[in-house]
Order: structure tokens, then sequence, then C-alpha cells
């Protein structure tokens, strides 16, 4: 398979590992084949000893990740396998699939919703000065569930954290560095070197020690962090009732007809 055919593309060098979501027509969306792409590279970092970093972007300037494939969906296509252990990778193979490589999100571009929440995800993040992150999911009458609305009030101070979370409202790459969202913001165009860079200041490190740190900083056991449980659930709870909605129904029919949402809290 071609590269240009590949939905994920994964490198190797200097003990480092990139995923990079190649769908730059759909925005580097995440379908089904990003989904396992994704979770398949992360199962070989985890195992292979010689990868020792993990770095994940998306192809092109223009977007890093736009979450869902809102398309493939509409199509009736799924987005998370049937099969229960690739499943539990989370959304994009990625959010919920911890391992003990330090992982680095590379954002290239416009990362709202499911981007955002793969940023979320990652141990560190360097952003193209021209990124965009926020969770509008309350703007189509759905929320943040792939563990964005959790992750965001545990990065950040609450008040803000509240404020960006039930406004919706995007925030640009220089205001992520200033919250502490991202480690650094680069021209468009260096980001990737950028995050190769920060890659390289953790590699130089004993990788079994890095290893050891992450697990204890995250409280993470057998690839769990059983601190993030109860959020999980209760996300998963929340979900499974917001989404029977008639709101949740309006939204996305609202945004696809191009018009203001009709809400009716039901």
């Amino acid at each position: 398979m071609s590269t240009a055919e590949q939905a994920v593309v994964v490198a190797v060098e200097d003990h480092v590992l990139t995923i990079t979501i190649n769908r730059p027509e759909a925005r580097n969306s995440i379908n089904l084949a990003v989904h396992m792409g994704i979770g398949e590279a992360l199962e070989q970092a985890e195992h292979d000893p010689d990868i020792w970093a993990v770095i994940i972007t998306g192809t092109g300037d223009q977007a890093f990740c736009a979450g869902a494939d809102l398309k493939a969906l509409s199509r009736g296509e799924k987005l998370m396998p049937d099969d229960p252990a690739p499943r539990a990778w989370g959304f994009a193979g990625y959010v919920s699939h911890h391992i003990s490589k330090p992982t680095i999100a590379a954002v290239n571009g416009f990362a709202l919703g499911g981007g955002t929440e793969i940023m979320l995800a990652s141990d560190l993040a360097v952003a193209a000065d021209t990124a965009t992150f926020g969770l509008p999911e309350v703007k189509r009458g759905i929320y943040a569930g792939a563990g964005g609305a959790f992750r965001l009030a545990a990065q950040l101070p609450q008040k803000l954290a509240m404020e960006y979370l039930l406004t919706g409202e995007p925030f640009s790459a220089q205001r992520a560095l200033e919250l502490g969202l991202v480690n650094a913001v680069v021209p468009a165009g260096e980001v990737l070197a950028a995050a190769r860079k920060l890659a390289a200041r953790i590699t130089v490190n004993a990788p079994l020690s890095v290893q050891a740190s992450k697990r204890i900083a995250l409280g993470m056991i057998d690839g769990h962090i059983a601190r993030e449980a109860a959020a999980w659930e209760q996300s998963w709870a929340e979900g499974a009732k917001l989404m029977r909605s008639e709101d949740a129904k309006e939204g996305p029919r609202a945004f696809a007809e191009k018009r203001a949402p009709q809400w009716k809290a039901r």
C-alpha cells in the first residue's frame, strides 16, 4: 500500500516512533482505519524495547485532527471496532490507550473537538502558531466524550476549564501555551521538528527510568489509570442519556443545514 493510500503512516527513527494521521482530504478525521492504525502503532511502541518515545501528528499544515469522521458516520460506518480489546483503546485508538513510553502531540493545525482530546491525552504537546484548540461539542448538542470534559478540568484551573467547556469557544495555540496545555508554540511548518527535539531531550535519558517515572506520575498500573476510572464511567453514563435527547439530534442537523439550532432541553 502506498503512503498516499494509508490512513496512518508510522515511522521509527532514533528510538522515536512517529504516528501520522494521513487523511488530509478529511482534515485528518478519525475513521475505523485510523483508530486501528494508531492503536496498533501504540502497541508496537509499548512492546518494542528500542522505541523510547512516540510522536503523533497529522499530514499537511491545515489540520492536526478534526475529530470523528462525521461523513463516515452518516454512511453508517463504524468508527470503533467491535472487538473489545481494540475498542478499549478509546477514541482514535489513543485517548484511553495508556502506554509507558512518553507521548508527544505535534499539533500542526486545526484541533477542535477530538483533536483537542488527543492533545489532552498526550504527555507533552508542541503546537504550530496556527493551531486552534477547543471543545465545541456543546454548540452541537453533544459532549466531549473522549475524555475532554474531565481532562480539561484536570489540566486547567477550574474556572478557566469551565469557561471553555461550557461556552465551547476556541482558543489559540498561544493561549494554550499560556495555560500550560502545550509545552511550546513554533512557526507553522516547524512543529514536527520541534517535537523531535523535545523527544530527543527525553530519549537521551535512561528509557526504563523514563517509563517508570511516567507510570508513577500518572498512577498507571498494567496500562490502566485508576484515578480516571470513575470519570470515564460517568462520561459514558451521561453520554448514553444525552445522545438519546432531541437536542443531540438537532445540533448536528442544524450544523449540516447551516442554521442556528433550536434547543428544547429535551
